[in-house]
């Protein structure tokens, strides 16, 4: 009998570790796997791309104000893929590591977005700059521009690149280019990457949306990104949770009938 026990523990005890271990962080899975295999992702990409290029054409025949022309752009998911430090923290059992993220930033290895860099190299054809307004901190700065040259992107300088500094709010980087410039579009992942209206934390946007569903395909051009993103924070009860927790809360926000 024992014995018996003994060849049974061998065989379900390291499933059961494993399930443990890695039952939080497999929510995350099928996510990051659609973003890098499927031809959807890319499809979805290259259609919000190609609605930029539409409405640019359209915003610069009837823009004659004498300012410069610009569009906005967040960084992480809008231009270029993280999806691979994604999997790397999948891998390493955890969900998100500021320390990994640095290290990954520094790597200048991120890809581009389907569609984004021939958009922005015809905004550029057009004497459009390109402002890159993300919430990466200080420390990523020089990974950042390196990334950026690197994939070929234009105006990617010190003036074009704004990193946050004080807060998540992008309302006043923007409000600073609106000083001197006329921004045409803007791309984002995020809903808060197009304006403050939908920069609520952990509350549903969805009336918002509603309120400015003019404005999306036209001024405002979302890419997918079904990895993270401000809508997690509608998931979980206010304080602090650990991994296991959060996977439950996750659970029970599933609509079901």
């Amino acid at each position: 009998m024992r014995l018996r026990f003994l060849i049974f523990s061998l065989f379900v005890f390291p499933i059961a570790v494993f399930a443990q271990k890695t039952g939080p962080e497999r929510d995350w899975t099928n996510a990051v796997l659609w973003q890098q295999y499927s031809g959807e992702y890319r499809a979805l990409a290259f259609q919000a791309y190609n609605f930029a290029r539409l409405s640019l054409k359209e915003a610069l025949w009837e823009q004659s104000n004498g300012k410069p022309n610009c569009v906005i752009v967040d960084a992480d998911e809008t231009i270029i893929d993280n999806s691979r430090f994604q999997g790397y923290e999948i891998k390493n059992g955890v969900s998100y590591v500021p320390a990994h993220w640095t290290e990954w930033t520094s790597k200048a290895m991120a890809d581009t977005v389907p569609g984004a860099l021939s958009f922005l190299k015809f905004a550029a054809s057009k004497n459009v700059e390109t402002f890159y307004v993300t919430n990466r901190d200080e420390a990523d700065r020089k990974g950042t521009i390196e990334n950026l040259k690197k994939l070929g992107f234009p105006y990617v300088d010190e003036a074009h690149v704004l990193l946050k500094s004080t807060t998540s709010d992008k309302q006043e980087r923007r409000n600073k280019i609106l000083e001197k410039y006329n921004v045409l579009l803007l791309c984002g992942d995020n809903l808060s990457d197009f304006s403050n209206v939908f920069y609520r934390e952990g509350k549903d946007t969805k009336e918002q949306v509603d309120a400015n569903q003019h404005l999306f395909g036209i001024k405002f051009i979302v890419l997918p990104n079904p990895m993270y993103g401000d809508w997690e924070k509608l998931l979980y009860k206010e304080g602090k949770y650990n991994e296991q927790e959060k996977a439950k809360q996750r659970l029970e926000k599933l609509k079901s009938y």
